[in-house]
Parts: structure tokens; C-alpha cells; sequence
């Protein structure tokens, strides 16, 4: 994992920005940045974040190890249908040990994270994970647009999730913080508050029993994916997706706060 310092940072966008990103990134669609204002200040603790998005290799270990999420095992409830659809016999296509994990849900993401006694980034650590180190800028490596050098998107042509860490990392050592799959994070999907926060994280995870939770209702993305155009990897843009959701094009990666006086 890399270790995040805490600080405060201004997460969002401001409203009077937003035409001039509309022409940036060539869309017309206003609405594609409104959900990032208010800027805002936010105030986080040291945490610990997975510099790789979790794979297939990593899941399948947490499966054997925790057969109620097995494909078939998990209540219907908990996904849509599409859960772990192109695994075969308990286990992933051949040769995708380390690509990015894909069709699973945020119910299975916090199950896996909590196993591994970590648990989903907030929305406010992902994004300041993401930056890297950097203020204002509008990506993981800076301003530049991205290009295939730079992440697994649309224009990659890759057309599926790549093997983790494929591209540089950022200034924190976190790998494909932009493009390749969209990542889970804890937060429920709502507007941002318009005050200074601390260490924020919308909704919650509810213990429903058997190591379930009774969480419903869309839960914030962040990142882009190996199908997203440029406007989607950029630090600062917010998604949803159902809690159910399973998609081929969306996984997660884990965090876990820093004791208290520092590194662990």
C-alpha cells in the first residue's frame, strides 16, 4: 500500500469553471461537471491506499477463503445478475491473474477489503489519493491530455481491463488512478456539501448479517475506465453506479486509515 499524508485540499470544481472545461474537453454537456461543485475544503487524516487496483488473482484467493460470495453463493440481492459472469469453474480466464477485477459488486468489494482488514477509500481519500501530491491539476501526471502512453481509455483501443500497473504511477505510487476500470468507492452518491469538512464519507456501510449489508441505492465512482473519454479521468469528476451494479468495466481498490503517530 502507499502511505497518503493528511493535509486539507480543495476537492471539486468551481461552478464558474465549468464553461471553460466544456471547451477544454470538447462536450456540451454542462451537467458532466456540475456534480463537483461546490469546491470545497476538505481536512483527512494520514491513510493508506492499494498503489493496484484489486485483480483477479487477489479476489480469487479471498474466495476460496470465503465461499458465500462465490458465484451462485451470493443473495441475489447483492448483485445484478452480471457477478464474476466471465469467471468459469471458481476461477478467471487464463492469463488475467493480473488484470483489474471486473463485474463485481460494492458489496463484494467492501467484503474483500474488510478480509483484508482494510476497507474502500472515501471519495474525498480516493480523489486526494489521485492528485498525487499535485494541486489543481486536472490528472493523476498533471494537465496534459491523456494519451496512450498515459492510461487505459477509449482511445487505447484496448477495449477491455488491463494488467495492473501497465502505465506510470503518480506522485503517491498509486497505478491507473486514471482510466483502465472505474473504482468502487465507500460513499454514497449525493451532492457535495457546500462547508469545510473533515475526513467526510457519505452513507455508510450497515451490517445486515452474514458479513452482508443492507446498503442500497447508487454509491459513487471515481477514475474512468478503458471505455471513458478523457473528461472521465479527470481527478476531479464524480460517477455513480448501483451497489448491485457488476460491469465489466468497473473494480475497486482498498484503503485503511494510519495509527495513530504515523507509518504502521
Amino acid at each position: 500500500m502507499a502511505y497518503v499524508p493528511g493535509g486539507t485540499f480543495m476537492m471539486g470544481t468551481e461552478a464558474e469553471e465549468i464553461p471553460r472545461l466544456l471547451q477544454l474537453f470538447g462536450v456540451r454537456r454542462a451537467e458532466l461537471f456540475e456534480s463537483e461543485s461546490p469546491r470545497h475544503s476538505v481536512t483527512l487524516s494520514p491513510f493508506y491506499i492499494d498503489r493496484y487496483e484489486v485483480t483477479n488473482a487477489r479476489f480469487k484467493r479471498f474466495l476460496e477463503r470465503n465461499p458465500r460470495w462465490r458465484p451462485g453463493r451470493i443473495p441475489a440481492v447483492y448483485h445484478n445478475g452480471d457477478y464474476l459472469k466471465h469467471w468459469a469453474g471458481g476461477t478467471y480466464p487464463a492469463g488475467l491473474a493480473d488484470h483489474a477485477l471486473v463485474n463485481v459488486s460494492w458489496h463484494a468489494a467492501v467484503a474483500f477489503c474488510r478480509w483484508e482488514g482494510k476497507r474502500l477509500p472515501t471519495e474525498a481519500e480516493w480523489e486526494y489519493a489521485a492528485r498525487g501530491g499535485l494541486d489543481a491539476k486536472q490528472f493523476p501526471w498533471g494537465d496534459e491530455m491523456p494519451d496512450r502512453s498515459r492510461a487505459n481509455y477509449r482511445e487505447s483501443g484496448l477495449g477491455a481491463a488491463a494488467r495492473v500497473g501497465s502505465y506510470a504511477p503518480n506522485g503517491y505510487g498509486l497505478y491507473d488512478a486514471a482510466g483502465n476500470v472505474w473504482e468502487f468507492v465507500a460513499d454514497a452518491w449525493g451532492p457535495y456539501p457546500a462547508g469545510p469538512q473533515s475526513n467526510p464519507v457519505a452513507g455508510g456501510e450497515r451490517p445486515a448479517g452474514e458479513g452482508y449489508l443492507s446498503v442500497t441505492g447508487r454509491r459513487v465512482i471515481r477514475g474512468g475506465s478503458w471505455g471513458g473519454a478523457p473528461v472521465n479521468l479527470r481527478v476531479a469528476y464524480r460517477d455513480s453506479h448501483p451497489a448491485e451494479g457488476a460491469r465489466d468495466f468497473v473494480g475497486f481498490r482498498c484503503a485503511a486509515s494510519a495509527p495513530a503517530g504515523g507509518r504502521r
